[in-house]
């Protein structure tokens, strides 16, 4: 029995755990600090057989011990649902975030990052990639998708941290915080019933009032869940994926040089950068399932890690090695299967133009104060830095 997880905040390479017990006990039994034990894998086949196995389910969870880093069990949302309740609140919102509807939305980030970056030009040449950036632009973004209205974005993103505290926020202030979130929710769900509007959260109210595809409850969770996923995650990659690069300076000149590895450098940071500080959404055994190590007995909770499955030698050539011109590039950062992340193409899109704005328009970026100073986030789910200092000229 080993402690979970293994991952600390300082830094964001995967703890060397994750290595051992891939070559070692690739079902390997672990104890979280509260609920069930459960199981971990970590190779990559496994993981992903976790992920689509529909014999793996989330909602056979509901109502027992999960395991979990702090007492509070978060209220259950869509991604505790298995099919069909999941498919079909997943088709309520799969229509703003096709390939062509992100794609449409690309002239609008452009614009976003610039007048950021107009700011950040101005004060400098200084500047704090995380409070002047990597907060505010995918803010910006989901909140004007959503129709979140401008003077209420800092207050939402306070309370947005509550999505993913892991043991910084405790159980009391967590539920405050998700009360609130859920509160304010419903008071933009009552201004849609009187002003309809076109935006995301209008198209939501008219699916539940007007065709009855989805509760009340579900209503507000989805639109909280959209927002933290579409906020939190972004926010925090976009400075990591800096860092990455200002601490590799051989890949950062080689996308300097050649821009158009720009999405190719997207896709192998979300492989490289291990995000998840904690354990993923756990699923639950419906029957005795053969993994690699052994069987997962019924009723068991299994952990699937992205970190360790996208560092698995099987998959990916000398892993522990960035490479931004990576392909074929088959991690699973942004989930697999029917739990895929539904803004997995906004985040591409996000990334890639907070990544050639920022190289763009600040040149000769670097840290303005040493690696070994920098602070990182400590008691959240994802890794990623407090501030990022950074200097150009």
């Amino acid at each position: 029995m080993r402690t979970y997880p293994f991952n600390v905040a300082d830094r964001l390479t995967a703890d060397p755990m994750y290595a051992y017990v891939r070559e070692h006990e690739p079902l390997c039994r672990v104890r979280l600090a509260y609920g069930e034990d459960a199981w971990l894998v970590t190779r990559h086949q496994d993981v992903r057989t976790v992920y689509v196995d529909p014999r793996f389910s989330r909602a056979a969870g509901i109502g027992r011990d999960e395991p979990r880093l702090s007492e509070y069990i978060a209220p259950r949302g869509m991604m505790d649902m298995d099919p069909p309740d999941l498919t079909r609140l997943r088709k309520l919102v799969t229509g703003a975030f096709t390939p062509r509807r992100i794609e449409q939305l690309r002239a609008r980030a452009l614009t976003v990052a610039g007048d950021l970056v107009d700011k950040i030009v101005e004060k400098g040449p200084a500047a704090d990639l995380v409070a002047d950036f990597g907060e505010q632009l995918p803010m910006i973004m989901i909140c004007e998708m959503l129709g979140v209205p401008v003077a209420d974005r800092e207050e939402f993103q306070v309370l947005s941290e509550a999505l993913v505290s892991g043991t910084w926020m405790d159980g009391e202030q967590r539920a405050s915080y998700i009360a609130k979130l859920m509160e304010y929710f419903a008071g933009l769900v009552h201004q849609r019933r009187r002003e309809p509007t076109d935006d995301l959260l209008g198209a939501l109210v008219a699916a539940r009032d007007e065709e009855g595809r989805l509760t009340e409850q579900e209503l507000l969770f989805l639109a909280a869940g959209l927002h933290g996923a579409g906020f939190e995650t972004t926010t925090t990659q976009i400075p990591n994926f800096v860092y990455t690069l200002l601490t590799h300076p051989g890949q950062l000149s080689l996308l300097l040089s050649r821009r158009e590895l720009i999405p190719s450098a997207v896709e192998e940071m979300m492989r490289f950068v291990s995000l998840f500080s904690g354990p993923a959404i756990p699923r639950w055994a419906l029957e005795d399932i053969e993994l690699s190590g052994g069987t997962v007995p019924a009723g068991s909770a299994v952990f699937a890690s992205v970190a360790a499955a996208n560092n698995d030698p099987r998959v990916f050539q000398d892993p522990e090695r960035l490479d931004i011109t990576r392909q074929p590039n088959p991690h699973v950062g942004f989930g697999y299967g029917i739990h895929h992340c539904l803004g997995a193409q906004l985040a591409r899109l996000e990334l890639a133009v907070a990544l050639s704005t920022l190289l763009d328009r600040l040149p000769g970026l670097e840290l303005a104060i040493p690696e070994e100073d920098l602070s990182w986030r400590s008691g959240s789910a994802l890794r990623g830095l407090i501030s990022l200092p950074v200097n150009f000229t």
